[in-house]
């Protein structure tokens, strides 16, 4: 062992963290020590606070801290279009665009057969609730183009074929497989723009 077992312990920990390396986890752990310890304790306790207290938004399942999330208390935002996305990562990459004036609806995950995740285990009654509530709807999918994102496309457009909703989705410039939070801004921006209808 190179290091002591209390900083290997801190090493490990920012490994956990997606993109994070072992060269990146030591020189994390090594600044994080290099911090004053009021910033440590301020840092440690942030931590600890957003994890206790942000939650799923009541109506779209974004995070928040409160009972409604900011997107959905802001009555400037056309209720009647719903971005549809796998999690709410998402909803901070489109709230970056800028140009987005809808709401949004958090699935937390997509429908895999495989992994034995069906319609039932993810957001959607919410979703077809807060529809059947709405004049003029239109749902917008941006899930990602893989096997468990157009299952879920599919399995969305079907339930509302025949309940009077627009749906649209994504334009094409995204490239295949794509998570939404790791495309560029503009990218994202002229796919929302340029989506295409694809219900009747």
């Amino acid at each position: 062992m190179i290091y002591p077992k209390k900083l290997e312990n801190i090493i490990e920990f920012y490994k956990k963290l997606p993109g994070i390396g072992d060269k990146s986890a030591e020189r994390l752990a090594l600044a994080t020590l290099d911090l004053p310890s009021e910033q440590v304790q301020n840092f440690s306790e942030s931590i600890i606070d957003a994890k206790e207290n942000l939650k799923p938004c009541k109506i779209c399942g974004h995070l928040t801290d409160k009972e409604i999330c900011d997107v959905c208390e802001n009555d400037g935002r056309d209720k009647n279009i719903i971005c549809v996305i796998e999690d709410y990562k998402s909803v901070f990459t489109f709230e970056k665009v800028g140009n987005y004036h809808g709401t949004y609806h958090v699935l937390n995950g997509l429908i895999s057969p495989t992994e034995g995740i069906g319609y039932e285990d993810i957001n959607l009654n919410s979703l077809i609730q807060r529809v059947e509530k709405l004049k003029k709807p239109e749902l917008i999918l941006a899930l990602k183009s893989t096997i468990e994102g157009e299952t879920t496309t599919l399995f969305i457009k079907k339930i509302f074929e025949e309940k009077n909703v627009v749906i649209s989705r994504l334009s094409y410039g995204i490239p295949m497989g794509a998570d939404i939070d790791y495309i560029d801004v503009i990218t994202l921006d002229k796919a929302l723009n340029d989506r295409k209808q694809i219900s009747e």
